[in-house]
């Protein structure tokens, strides 16, 4: 072998690591062996080149960025020119005599920690079919956040969205592909998703964890999760290029039911500029605070059908059997505590006493959360079925409400059924935080109700009876969330339209701008007019023809704010 057949050898595994194939640079130098003078532009121009640039192009595609723990090792999309970092301990594992306890800080690491990757799910059984998960394990070692940022250095200072996933405090993870980061952080914006312990492991209340508390607390965990997730953002997003200045928390569901939360904890209401609630407060009915005594009782029942004699017997079962146990039917349910330590007082008397974060506010519902059938059940809407439904179910509320939601055609009775339904879900809950926080959040609110219906499912046959009762008339629950987040492309079941994509984009950039100034409005979108104390009650219809409504439906949730205050 000659002395330039060795050179070959040598340098080829150099040059195809720096530019990623079998370079031409490779072959002009070495496809002719008597080329000297290519041969010593080689040594003296290329190859220095080349060895200069590496630190560079290592850093392009295995970005890190240093933080209060240690180092860490993300990605990068050379298509977006975002990197992300995935499974990021926010906390200490949650496992042994952590378990049930507030959350405790994160170890410091040697070296590089990969952040390719998500972290583990939070401990949940498979609750909600539509739930598409990237993380492929579950563990109670659960606290991990995953970023997205677009920042080119630590010193860009870009806004910062915190995403809260739902699932009723009992599903969820922040590897849900409809949460993905990429594409707000494409609009300039450092982008989180972050898990937070659920179900039992998340809300369990116990007299004896109350008393090994040093806040004479317990439960709402999961909760305190998320709280230490927004001081880690303070600590350490600015490596990231984030602003810890200009944090907006967002969620859907029990993610927005958590949004109302944090913005009336003491531990967290100062640590956000800005708040987006997607269908859900946690004010009656929806998923509301009860006191610590009732949460205790709840707890103690569950040890009791769990066949846990104390706090160390519960404590000392499997992580599984655990989760087992809360999973029989009757045996648990999530609900956060006013335990005189995250919560104070009940949420909605925090509002009312204008306690809570002073922080504008984006926030809104569906226009068809759950579908008529929510209040018919198996009965046909027919004016006779539902008005004898009202009186069943309402008593001597039974004409007011009749009045509210008319019923006297079938037409009549399916959009009535579905919005009083609802209501009793999860839109009365919304539109009250929502005036509450108008009357004494002294910041804007912008309000909303998202009304595109998904399309049909790729490859969904047309149906056959053309009589047939639709069950869902306008856009239901959780339906929003590929819109706002900009991920349409990455749901694969629906056969989603040019109009789709031109309402999502009206969505995310509503939200971007939101997140960027407090306010929605932007250049090529509908004017969105703020709801203060005192002025008129306005929403954007989000749609394909997007555009602002007065609200016409106010007595209806007046109604409800009699009820729910008995």
């Amino acid at each position: 072998m000659g002395w330039v057949d060795r050179l070959n050898i040598a340098f080829y595994p150099i040059v195809d690591l720096f530019v990623g194939c079998k370079s031409s640079i490779y072959f002009t130098i070495f496809d002719d062996q008597t080329n000297l003078t290519n041969m010593k532009t080689f040594f003296l121009f290329v190859l220095p080149a080349l060895f200069f640039l590496t630190p560079a192009i290592a850093q392009q595609n295995s970005p890190q960025v240093k933080i209060n723990n240690g180092t860490l090792r993300g990605t990068y999309n050379t298509a977006t020119g975002i990197r992300s970092f995935k499974g990021i301990p926010f906390a200490a594992p949650p496992v042994g005599d952590l378990r049930w306890k507030e959350p405790q800080p994160v170890g410091d690491w040697t070296g590089v920690r990969k952040a390719d990757h998500f972290g583990h799910m939070p401990m949940q059984k498979r609750v909600f079919a539509d739930m598409v998960f990237r993380a492929d394990t579950t563990s109670e070692d659960c606290l991990y956040l995953n970023v997205w940022t677009p920042a080119k250095s630590s010193a860009q200072k870009l806004p910062v969205l915190v995403y809260f996933y739902g699932g009723g405090f009992v599903g969820g993870d922040g590897s849900e592909l409809r949460y993905d980061g990429e594409s707000m952080a494409q609009k300039g914006i450092v982008t989180l998703t972050v898990n937070y312990r659920l179900g039992v492991f998340g809300f369990l209340s116990h007299p004896e964890l109350t008393q090994e508390s040093p806040h004479h607390a317990s439960g709402n965990y999961g909760l305190m999760d998320q709280s230490a997730a927004l001081r880690w953002v303070q600590k350490n997003i600015a490596a990231f290029g984030g602003d810890p200045n200009r944090v907006t928390i967002a969620g859907e569901s029990a993610g927005s039911i958590s949004v109302s939360a944090q913005m009336v904890s003491p531990l967290s209401k100062h640590l956000i500029a800005g708040a987006i609630g997607e269908s859900g407060a946690m004010i009656k009915p929806t998923l509301p605070a009860i006191p610590l005594a009732d949460g205790e009782k709840k707890g103690l029942a569950f040890a009791e059908k769990a066949g846990a004699k104390s706090l160390a017997e519960l404590r000392a079962m499997s992580a599984a059997q655990v989760l087992d146990a809360a999973a029989k039917p009757g045996a648990f349910g999530a609900s956060p505590t006013v335990d005189g330590y995250f919560l104070t007082d009940f949420p909605k008397k925090t509002f009312e006493a204008g306690e809570q974060a002073h922080v504008p506010l984006l926030v809104g519902w569906n226009s068809a959360e759950v579908p008529f059938r929510a209040f018919m059940g198996g009965d046909a809407p027919t004016p006779e079925n539902y008005a004898k439904k009202i009186k069943q179910q309402f008593g001597d509320n039974a004409d007011e409400l009749l009045k509210l939601y008319p019923g006297n055609t079938q037409e009549e009775v399916i959009t009535s059924s579905t919005a009083l339904a609802s209501a009793r879900f999860i839109t009365y809950s919304t539109w009250k935080w929502a005036d509450l926080q108008a009357k004494t959040g002294g910041q804007p609110v912008y309000l909303y109700v998202f009304s595109t219906p998904r399309p049909p499912m790729v490859n969904e046959k047309p149906a056959q009876d053309n009589n047939a009762i639709k069950s869902m008339i306008g856009a239901s629950h959780a339906s929003e969330i590929e819109f706002a987040m900009g991920n349409l492309v990455t749901n694969k079941v629906y056969a989603w339209t040019p109009d789709d994509y031109k309402v999502s984009a009206t969505m995310e950039n509503y939200f971007a701008n939101f997140i960027k100034t407090g306010n929605p409005n932007g250049p090529g979108l509908p004017k969105w007019t703020p709801n203060t104390n005192g002025s008129a009650v306005n929403f954007m219809n989000i749609d394909v023809n997007t555009r602002l409504q007065h609200e016409n439906d106010r007595a209806r949730y007046l109604f409800w704010d009699k009820f729910y205050s008995k």
